[in-house]
């Protein structure tokens, strides 16, 4: 009897373990567990601002320009 959930037509597709970012959150995370993944959602921050700084160099150097302006007006 085929699988109603198996819409794929290939026996046993959903038997591969899911990666860690995909499982739902139980509750029992640790801290250290979200640290290292805020971490590593920082550094892949970082990276995709840096890819988008060199195929926009007009527009990253305009946002350069806004936050030179923002801090030259800010008032302590």
């Amino acid at each position: 009897m085929p699988d109603p959930k198996n819409r794929s037509g290939q026996a046993g597709a959903d038997t591969e373990p899911r990666a860690p970012e995909t499982q739902p959150e139980t509750g029992t995370e640790t801290d250290a567990d979200r640290r290292r993944r805020r971490a590593q959602f920082l550094r892949e921050l970082g990276e995709a601002k840096a890819l988008r700084d060199r195929v926009q160099p007009r527009r990253a150097r305009a946002a350069r320009m806004r936050q030179a302006m923002r801090m030259r007006t800010f008032r302590w």
